[in-house]
């Protein structure tokens, strides 16, 4: 999933991008760091907060995925669109079934998808990169010293009235994965958006590098999902910096 995210954002169209440009500016840098610290310490002292948190992503969730499937994702077209609200009702309707589980993740990723794409055409990409791997430090501390457990339990468990679905984590019978850690994988693939073959590379090593990772399942129960993440992300870097992706970049793939 997390592999698939970094594949799935796109360039952004040049008209578009260009009206951000507007409020581009470094300070988007601490969204990532923010999105996980600021959640967890929220939480923490204020439970109410994943009740709001469930409800905000039942709404703006779909209408992301949407997004991204009209126009923000790589083959977007204007007529996926629907799809979004066919994967909302298979998650309503079906839950617990490996269709509404599904449902309900890939709804998720293509939210951060849309997420990304923005986030990467307001930050400058050396300083997106920082907080990519700001969050993955941050996520690691806050795992190790035992305070994201308690929380995260919390978000987990908050749902919706009427049997609504819950789309602020992703669960696939008892594995859950957070919704931060698809949001950095989508950072990771908005940043490498306009030049195919590093987005391509960073995909491939996120699933290979997130299946070794997994393997410390057998000794932990909580992993920090970020970290594969961070990890592909400084592989591609340093790939780029002596390999040979110099020449490949210079002719971006087109967004679609």
């Amino acid at each position: 999933m997390q592999a698939g995210v970094v594949a799935a954002p796109r360039a952004l169209d040049p008209a578009l991008a260009g009206h951000l440009k507007r409020v581009r500016g470094r300070g988007w840098a601490i969204v990532p760091v923010g999105a996980i610290v600021g959640v967890i310490f929220a939480i923490r002292y204020a439970s109410s907060t994943a009740t709001w948190l469930t409800y905000l992503s039942l709404v703006a969730v779909p209408l992301l995925a949407a997004a991204a499937l009209g126009r923000l994702a790589r083959g977007a077209r204007l007529w996926l669109i629907p799809v979004a609200a066919v994967l909302f009702l298979l998650a309503w309707r079906t839950p617990g079934s490996l269709a509404g589980e599904a449902s309900g993740a890939l709804l998720s990723g293509l939210s951060c998808v849309s997420l990304g794409v923005l986030l990467a055409a307001v930050t400058p990409e050396r300083w997106l990169k920082l907080g990519i791997l700001a969050m993955a430090c941050a996520d690691v501390w806050l795992i190790a010293s035992n305070q994201l457990q308690a929380p995260n339990d919390v978000l987990t468990a908050a749902k919706p009235t009427g049997g609504l679905p819950q789309l602020q984590s992703e669960q696939f019978g008892t594995v859950t994965l957070g919704y931060g850690d698809l949001f950095v994988a989508a950072l990771l693939g908005g940043a490498y958006a306009q030049r195919w073959s590093r987005q391509r590379a960073a995909a491939v090593l996120t699933l290979l590098i997130a299946a070794l990772f997994d393997l410390l399942f057998l000794a932990f129960d909580n992993l920090p999902a970020t970290v594969p993440v961070a990890l592909a992300l400084i592989a591609v870097e340093l790939s780029g910096r002596f390999g040979p992706w110099r020449r490949a970049d210079a002719t971006p793939r087109p967004g679609r």
